[in-house]
């Protein structure tokens, strides 16, 4: 969704005037508060509500979460397995 509105804002923007239209966007303070109007949004849209997806998300976030750690160490165990499976052993 952010990304389809970034694209139609800079859609009608020659190319020479890209840079000047991003580089405001990079800055510390533009990120601090783009990141504090998405957290003020969350807690109006979940938290105020009363609603159980802040319990969702975490759960589901904690699961995505792990399975990412223990990723490498699955990959790790297969390419093993399947060395070990080339070499007879």
């Amino acid at each position: 969704m952010a990304m389809r509105k970034f694209y139609s804002e800079i859609k009608g923007l020659k190319l020479k005037e890209v840079p000047n239209y991003v580089k405001p966007m990079l800055s510390i303070d533009y990120v601090k508060k783009s990141v504090q109007k998405g957290l003020d949004n969350y807690q109006t849209k979940y938290i105020e509500t009363s609603s159980i997806d802040p319990l969702y998300h975490v759960c589901f976030g904690g699961m995505i979460f792990s399975y990412l750690v223990a990723l490498p160490e699955e990959r790790r165990h297969l390419e093993h397995q399947q060395h070990a499976k080339e070499h007879g052993h």
